[in-house]
């Protein structure tokens, strides 16, 4: 590993004494839950304030340094830090992490807590960068959109915004999201004051008219026959639904126009099924919807939500929802997955138009 890299040891790793048989001292790190761990016998005394120390912040040859200053042999601490990166405890950032990340003492821990999940097991910090980049824009400040937008600014999203222009009512009240004293204010101002909350330091300005989002989360029930919808497959804007419909939380499909079927496919599958669906869902879509949803469905789907979303910025890997909804049924909220392929009545798959 080279000397430029920074370790960090999350602060959730357990940096545990152990008293040996023949009396002396040993340290473990981690392998107290499901993870391994590393037995060091015998521990130094002053091994735990070494290890809590990888901080992310100093380069490894600046570590070593230190530590030899300090007494440590710096060819056992290097073998040490090995032997920690070999079992995923230990990660390595690069130092553009570091600008990454908002100033000030508590923006800070926050940010070293996010960070190993950004970062993965496999080390570097590509995805906690991918985050610190990205933009978000909520389309709905509804009891799901709110949280959501909260969530994804505390866990490092650089850009958050809110839309919606109505005016919040007393039903629009939810834990982390909007308050019972918003009532009768602008929703998008009220659900920026709820981020801010959150994340004080988040950039929460409106995009300028043409400007693209990395991605949209659509949050009102029905968003297949919003408009919006449509507007953002022609421009090839990637777009989630995460809503709650009666009293069942929906999380999906992800959208990433030419990839993958669009909602109106999944409309038209819906179609399929029973052809009394378009005659339904004008009704659905008929005016102001309700709030809906207890509490733990509405914090469960946008929870769930920001998985998705964090997942797709980071680049960890495919999300699940990626052409599927998950549906979060009340009581006990197992997720159940619905696949929404691309329907043979659509094109979007082959018109570069997009849908109509």
């Amino acid at each position: 590993m080279a000397d430029t890299a920074h370790p960090l040891l999350p602060v959730t790793v357990p940096v545990l004494r152990l008293d040996g048989a023949d009396g002396t001292e040993a340290v473990q790190v981690g392998g107290a839950d499901s993870s391994d761990g590393l037995l060091i016998s015998p521990g130094a005394a002053d091994l735990p304030g070494l290890l809590r120390g990888l901080d992310g912040r100093r380069a490894q040859r600046t570590v070593l340094a230190e530590a030899a200053r300090d007494g440590h042999d710096p060819a056992a601490v290097t073998a040490l830090l090995d032997g920690l990166r070999s079992i995923g405890l230990l990660l390595d950032l690069d130092a553009a992490d570091l600008l990454a990340s908002d100033a000030g003492p508590a923006a800070a821990v926050r940010s070293r807590a996010e960070l190993p999940t950004a970062a993965g097991r496999t080390g570097g910090g590509a995805g906690w960068r991918a985050r610190r980049d990205a933009t978000v824009v909520v389309d709905g400040a509804t009891r799901v959109g709110v949280p959501l937008a909260s969530v994804l600014a505390a866990s490092g999203v650089g850009r958050v915004s809110v839309r919606d222009d109505g005016l919040a009512g007393a039903g629009d009240a939810v834990v982390g999201g909007l308050t019972a004293d918003d009532e009768g204010r602008p929703r998008a101002l009220a659900a920026a004051d709820a981020v801010r909350r959150a994340s004080p330091l988040t950039d929460l300005r409106p995009l300028a008219d043409g400007s693209a989002a990395d991605l949209v989360v659509l949050t009102r029930p029905w968003a297949a026959s919003d408009p919006l919808a449509a507007d953002l497959q022609r421009r090839g804007v990637p777009h989630l639904v995460a809503t709650v419909r009666g009293e069942t939380g929906v999380v999906g499909p992800l959208v990433v126009p030419g990839a993958t079927g669009c909602l109106r496919c999944a409309d038209l599958h819906r179609r399929d099924a029973d052809p009394r669906w378009p005659a339904l869902a004008a009704q659905l879509t008929a005016g102001e919807t309700p709030p809906g949803g207890a509490t733990v469905t509405c914090l469960s789907t946008a929870v769930t939500a920001a998985v998705q979303v964090l997942t797709l910025l980071d680049g960890a890997g495919a999300p699940v929802t990626l052409g599927a909804t998950v549906e979060l049924r009340p009581p006990n909220l197992l997720p159940r997955i619905r696949r929404w392929p691309a329907h043979a009545d659509c094109g979007c798959r082959s018109d570069s138009d997009g849908c109509t």
